[in-house]
Order: C-alpha cells, then structure tokens, then sequence
C-alpha cells in the first residue's frame, strides 16, 4: 500500500532524540524553547508556543483572544472538526463561511457578503479562522482587509502550511493575523510524533498562550495576587491544562527543521509532475493562487463525474483495491452529526458539498519515488475506465 502521506525519519532526527533521551530533561527542558525559537525565526514571528497538538494550539488561541461564551467563531466547513471544535471548548458558538471553488479555502467575497448580513444583524463574529487548506494560503490580505473593517479577530489555521509563502513572505509571520497555528503530526509538512505550536507577534498573546498550556499556573511573581511564601512557590493564576510538548518531540522537531525547505521543494516538484501526468484525465488538478507558494502538504484532485461511468465511491475503492492508500480531506464539518445536532443541515454550503462529492487525495510524501508516483498515476487511470 503507498499511503497517501508519511513521516521521513532520519539518523540525525534520531540522534537528535537519543541525546534527549540521555539527558537530564525529557520535558520542560532546553529543547522547548529552542524549537520554540527556531519556528519563530523561520517565520519571521517574534514568539512561539509549543504544545502536544494544533488542536490544542487553536484552544489556547481562542481562549487568548478572549472567546467565551455569547461570541461566535467563523471557519471554513472543508477543514478537519478541530478548525471549529476550538470554539466549543470556550463555550462559543461556531458558524460557517464557504469556500473558493477554485482553492478550496475560505471564500473571502463570501466572508464579506456575510459579516454586512452579520453586521446588519448584531451578529459579528469574535474571531475567523481561515484554513490554508493542502498548504495553499488563503487571501490574507483580504482577509486582513475584512477584520479591519468588521472588528474580529484572525486566528490562521496554517496545521497544512508550514513552509509555505504568501506574497513572497513566509506563512505564519503575523502581517495579516493575530496567531497562526502549525501542526506537526506525522503527516504533516515536519513532524515531532504529535505536536503543534502557535506563533504570534504579541508578546501578551504568547504569554497568556504559555500560561494556558500548563495548567494556568505560574512562578511570575508580576502575575501572582501576592507575595510569595518562599523559593518554591507557585500560583493557579487561570484555568489552564496539560497541553505541553516534550523535550523528546521538541528535539524531533528541531532536527526536521533542518530539512523543512528540502521537503517543501520536493513536495512542490511532486506535485507539478501529478498536474503534467493526471492533464488527459477526466480529473482537475489542484489550482494554486500566484500570490502564495503552497507548502503542497496534500494533493487533492476533483472527478470531473459528469465523464465517468463510475462513482465517487466506486473510483476511491478502485484505487484501494490496486493499494494505493488514497484519503478524503474533508467531509464537511458541518454535515458531522454533531453539528447536525446544532442546527446544521447539507446545501447550507453548497460549494463545500460539491467539493466533497468530488474530491480525492492522492499519495504525497516527501521519499515518495517515481516509480510510487507512476504506479498512483496508472492505477487512477486504470479506476477512472470502467472497462477495467
């Protein structure tokens, strides 16, 4: 089986976690901020904050903009349930803003049709989250634009994109947003096992994210109501949790981002060799935005059905059968029978739903090998011929 995405694991990540695993801290120790810092840089952020997953990351990020209950977070309904489950935790409501049919991000001329909707009837949401999604950024600057205007907060969701570029600037440096968050499993672009950070250019916004992260406890005595009682005190000063990164993932982390650049490079050559090879196929091929430079973390194609003799389903489990580990991203957040249950229904977005009936994400890895990606290409043609 080719799965459709993978870790790439090198002596010099393993050597990197031995030495942890030889030292004297396995968590809360140096690699921490070091990894911190070495995202921060590589984005062009002033601050980073580490933590066991992007979902977590999202948490912290609302809770650091002051989400709660009776506000109302906008996202997009084609990204994983995290991008919208973050509101929920704080107590807030979620609502959906369909996507581009050409990038298959969040549409900002739908976002603006909206937010004068929302405007005219009190009902502005705190804070959006745009999903960068396969690692293709959103139109941030419009984005941007809107939250000026409107007066809500950016929380970009770019789990698909470290590594990618936007006008020419890396994703994640904070020029149209309040945080930006990565993930780092398997998956992803680069891995620490599970993991994610936020990075932000506000020093109180990543102080406020730290303290979250770990139980809402501090030894600051700034932040303490009073004195402390002695060298080993500490205050309970929120309500936070145990969302912290180890040294061992830490370290992981550090070692991948060696080769981050490398893996994007290799991932974009991937990718525009599928488009040359898949262009006779009754498929389209991912389109990409001349304002950014994708970070290529997924390679979605969409059936063009109304030239097949075959299904959706019947195409997926074609490519299966002939072990080509084949995925779907996503299934519409809110056609999830949890959301369902919110007042959710299908045709509330219909360009999101027309994308799900369409899509396919093929293999796409970093050591991927030619002869892997010939075999996905001539197995897909073989599944789009009924008469195979």
């Amino acid at each position: 089986m080719i799965p459709y995405g993978r870790q790439h694991i090198t002596q010099a990540d393993i050597d990197a976690v031995k030495a942890v695993l030889d030292s004297d801290f396995l968590t809360q120790g140096p690699k921490i901020p070091e990894f911190e810092e070495r995202v921060a840089a590589y984005c062009g952020a002033r601050h980073g904050v580490a933590v066991n997953s992007a979902t977590s990351a999202l948490h912290i990020a609302c809770l650091a903009l002051g989400l709660g209950p009776g506000d109302v977070l906008w996202t997009t309904p084609i990204t994983f349930v995290a991008s919208a489950n973050c509101a929920l935790y704080c107590g807030a409501r979620v609502d959906f803003v369909d996507i581009d049919p050409r990038t298959y991000n969040l549409c900002p001329q739908k976002l603006e049709d909206k937010l004068k909707i929302a405007r005219r009837d009190g009902a502005l949401p705190k804070v959006v989250v745009p999903v960068h999604l396969c690692g293709q950024p959103c139109d941030m600057r419009a984005i941007h634009a809107l939250a000026r205007e409107y007066g809500f907060r950016v929380i970009e969701d770019a789990s698909h994109a470290i590594g990618a570029r936007y006008h020419g600037e890396p994703v994640g440096n904070g020029r149209y947003s309040d945080i930006t968050v990565f993930s780092f499993h398997p998956v992803k672009i680069i891995t620490t096992g599970e993991g994610g950070m936020a990075v932000t250019n506000d020093a109180a916004l990543a102080e406020e994210m730290a303290l979250l992260r770990s139980h809402g406890i501090t030894r600051d005595p700034s932040r303490m109501t009073h004195a402390a009682d002695g060298p080993w005190y500490y205050q309970q000063v929120a309500l936070g949790f145990n969302y912290r990164m180890t040294d061992i993932q830490a370290a992981l982390g550090v070692s991948q981002m060696d080769r981050l650049d490398a893996y994007v490079a290799g991932r974009g050559a991937l990718a525009t060799r599928y488009d040359a090879l898949l262009s006779d196929l009754p498929v389209v091929v991912p389109w990409q935005h001349p304002d950014g430079m994708s970070a290529r973390h997924l390679y979605v194609i969409r059936l063009k059905l109304e030239a097949l003799a075959r299904t959706h389903a019947q195409v997926f489990d074609a490519l299966k059968d002939q072990g080509i580990g084949v995925n779907l991203h996503y299934i519409p957040v809110h056609t999830q029978p949890y959301y369902q249950r919110m007042g959710f229904s299908p045709g509330m977005f219909p360009e999101s739903e027309a994308y799900y009936r369409e899509a396919i994400t093929l293999p796409l890895f970093p050591t991927m090998t030619e002869e892997q990606r010939d075999l996905v290409v001539a197995a897909l043609t073989r599944a789009l011929d009924a008469r195979r």
